[in-house]
């Protein structure tokens, strides 16, 4: 064909590539009928002659063009305009594809100044050169044990790790046979309702609670049953009332989500005396016990568990990574078989490459060093944010649950939700709703806002609660 008929202007100083330029201008040429079903187009070696630049760039464009059916690719036939039944009116050429521009603008547009989110970690302070290290080990041992499909309860020398780590952190004595390896909390859940066959079963829930939880023992049939929340964590006397229904309780004794109280231990003993009386489970989410502020750490429920009644699960989402999509389950001796036979159906959700690295990171001392060091930063974080809080706000703000974990809840009087929340973003803050914690979410506070702090930095702090002040107070 004439190769004129194929000679945009590209603009080489423009965020937009190359290709996608090319890409463009083709495509329009196809939907205005400037070129016909059945024309050839000019080779890739040929075309990127005429216009003077890369066969990688010509290539990728007629890529993208074959891929949405314009153009078809045939053996020694080049490339050649298909037939549309109907012409597409031409767009913009940033409407489909959005150019640098135009994403730049939108990402600026997405991420405020001051994010409060819950569950962001100080990304600032992990040891990178230490997990790139580990990480290249890993990659460098036996490909049988970290290519292929893994063992189903998960690597075993990581399993032995994380059954050290949980008796000296938690005061949990647990085998390593007692866990699997699981690809986050919600993973976690899901395998339970699974191997422990809950689905269709009532289950027990603090009210409010944590509802990544919840949506997955919906979606997998079970009915809630929720339990109201005392000053100390979740109510006990109305467990009781529900223990005719309910085959399984969950609960989040060290830091309730989202409250944040800490469950007493007296308290504790009282839910363990309740499961071992009726014969139910209880599953214990142990998530961000590692950081607690005002207090020393009251052991794990499991510890507490004489009659192995507690199924344990802990996560490294908080402590270390949460883009390692790591969590663990310790399962009761007496379900062992069950879950045994079982678990070898499925395969180990969780990569084998990234359990050898954290297997290495724990084994040679960095994951305790690495926890030890981030206890100090989020407590350092935490009173900051509170001393920010009471010095910005006084008493015209409340904090709630601000003894352990790594977010706590405002309430701010006399204002909604949805205008703190609009407000904190019309001032480049965002702060986020908890209510969708709450079965129903107008149950909900309609002065509670929910703010993380675990990855913002101390001056961070400072300067978004000042800019909350002035969003809300107007002063």
């Amino acid at each position: 064909m004439n190769m004129i008929a194929i000679t945009p202007l590209l603009d080489k100083n423009s965020r937009s590539p190359l290709y996608l330029q090319l890409y463009h201008y083709v495509r329009k040429e196809i939907e205005t009928g400037s070129l016909s079903a059945e024309q050839s187009l000019p080779s890739i070696r040929q075309l990127a002659q005429h216009l003077g630049i890369s066969k990688n760039t010509v290539e990728a464009a007629y890529g993208q063009l074959v891929a949405e059916g314009y153009v078809a690719s045939r053996e020694r036939g080049g490339y050649r305009v298909q037939p549309l039944d109907e012409l597409i009116p031409p767009h913009p050429a940033d409407s489909h594809v959005p150019d640098a521009n135009n994403r730049a603008r939108l990402e600026k547009q997405k991420k405020p100044e001051f994010d409060f989110r819950y569950g962001d970690i100080a990304f600032d302070r992990f040891p990178h050169s230490i997990w790139r290290s580990c990480m290249t080990e890993a990659l460098s041992s036996n490909p049988l044990d970290v290519l292929g499909y893994g063992d189903p309860f998960g690597h075993l020398g990581l399993r032995e790790e994380i059954a050290r780590y949980v008796y000296q952190s938690r005061g949990v004595d647990c085998a390593a046979d007692q866990i699997y390896i699981c690809a986050g909390t919600q993973h976690a859940i899901s395998m339970l309702v699974q191997l422990l066959e809950l689905q269709t079963s009532v289950i027990a829930m603090e009210e409010p609670g944590y509802d990544g939880v919840k949506t997955v023992f919906r979606h997998l049939g079970c009915a809630l049953q929720p339990i109201g929340i005392a000053h100390d964590g979740i109510d006990v006397e109305q467990l009781q009332d529900a223990a005719g229904r309910a085959k399984a309780v969950y609960v989040t004794p060290s830091h309730q989500f989202p409250l944040g109280m800490v469950m007493p231990v007296q308290k504790r003993l009282r839910l363990l005396q309740w499961a071992a009386e009726h014969d139910r489970f209880i599953i214990e989410d142990d998530y961000d016990s590692e950081f607690r502020y005002n207090s020393a750490p009251i052991p794990a429920l499991k510890a507490l568990d004489t009659h192995d009644r507690v199924i344990y699960t802990g996560t490294f989402s908080k402590s270390f990574l949460p883009g390692v999509r790591l969590s663990y389950t310790i399962l009761p001796s007496k379900l062992l078989d069950q879950v045994r036979r079982k678990l070898g159906s499925y395969s180990q959700a969780s990569s084998p490459i990234i359990q050898q690295a954290v297997w290495i990171f724990m084994k040679q001392g960095h994951f305790a060093r690495h926890v030890r060091r981030m206890r100090r930063v989020y407590q350092i974080r935490h009173k900051t944010l509170i001393d920010a809080i009471r010095n910005q706000f006084g008493d015209r703000a409340r904090v709630i649950g601000d003894s352990s974990g790594m977010h706590l809840l405002l309430d701010v009087p006399g204002m909604g939700t949805e205008q703190l929340m609009e407000l904190a973003e019309s001032s480049g803050c965002r702060v986020y709703s908890p209510a969708k914690h709450w079965n129903e979410p107008k149950n909900c506070p309609p002065s509670y806002v929910m703010i993380g702090f675990g990855g913002l930095s101390e001056q961070q702090l400072k300067d978004g609660v000042k800019r909350l002040k002035k969003a809300w107070l107007n002063l």
